[in-house]
């Protein structure tokens, strides 16, 4: 008997830990239904979606690097907020055959800020390190939750143009990323009230990927430290945050929180959040 499945593809793809998250899920709910990894290449993706589109029993996958840009082209639709970012982790399968994009990365990386989100602020700070597709997804979502963001990549030029795009202002900065790597003595508004987040929004500190370069005395003083990396869950970045006295979210916060919607658009309901701590000790086991 043929049951729905949705998977996850990328390149790697075999550290993912979204298969663990909606098979949890799926559980908890008693639903016949399955949830796998799937390597593709970037040469493949087109060939990928032709064959998956004609299977009936395939409600979609999530996108991890590198196709999170590339995908675009590839698909019938975007829904408002994928379009707006210009980037998917989210592709579902309509029933008529046809292809839509979300963009679930968004509302998953702001889901574990939320109770901070919901206090008044002097002023807001994002230092946001990293260009490709998740980090397009934060910017447009800290935009939105009016943050002065100041994004470091390889290239600032392609930095700033993507501030540009998705945050137009003139309170926003486009550095390079070695900013970062030596020590300051920069003298930081240390008023209450002032939020100030440090985001790790690229592969760098991934396991196969070179280190992240990030000195501490760039973070102001209460500064929250967020790394969206997953594998090691905890990074080398986090674990001198930490030392340096900051407050840390780990990748899986974000990864649960854009796996909740997504989850929904491929099985037609919620997941059971209620079971976050049992889930959470399941992948850290």
């Amino acid at each position: 008997m043929s049951v729905p499945y949705a998977e996850v593809i990328g390149d790697p793809i075999a550290q993912s830990k979204s298969p663990a998250i909606h098979n949890f899920w799926l559980g908890k709910l008693g639903i016949a239904g399955r949830y796998d990894h799937c390597l593709v290449r970037l040469e493949g993706l087109g060939d990928y979606l032709a064959t998956r589109r004609a299977d009936a029993d395939w409600r979609g996958c999530n996108v991890t690097m590198p196709h999170k840009l590339a995908i675009v082209p590839l698909l019938d639709r975007l829904d408002s907020l994928a379009a707006r970012i210009g980037a998917v982790n989210t592709v579902v399968r309509e029933a008529d055959g046809t292809l839509t994009g979300h963009n679930t990365d968004a509302p998953g990386f702001l889901e574990p800020l939320r109770p901070e989100l919901a206090k008044t602020h002097l002023f807001r700070m994002a230092r946001v390190l990293g260009t490709g597709g998740a980090a397009r997804a934060i910017v447009a979502a800290l935009a939105a939750e009016h943050f002065v963001i100041v994004l470091a990549g390889r290239d600032p030029d392609k930095a700033r143009a993507m501030l540009d795009e998705l945050a137009p202002g003139t309170d926003h900065h486009a550095i390079d990323l070695t900013h970062f790597s030596d020590p300051t003595d920069f003298a930081f508004d240390d008023r209450e009230g002032c939020l100030d987040l440090i985001v790790n929004a690229s592969p760098l500190g991934m396991a196969g990927q070179p280190p992240l370069a990030f000195d501490f005395s760039h973070a102001p003083p209460g500064s929250l430290v967020y790394d969206i990396v997953t594998s090691p869950l905890d990074t080398a970045f986090l674990r001198g945050a930490r030392t340096a006295g900051f407050t840390t979210i780990d990748g899986l916060s974000m990864l649960i929180g854009q796996a909740d919607a997504a989850f929904a658009h491929f099985f037609g309901t919620r997941p059971p959040r209620e079971h976050d701590a049992a889930l959470r000790a399941l992948i850290l086991s």
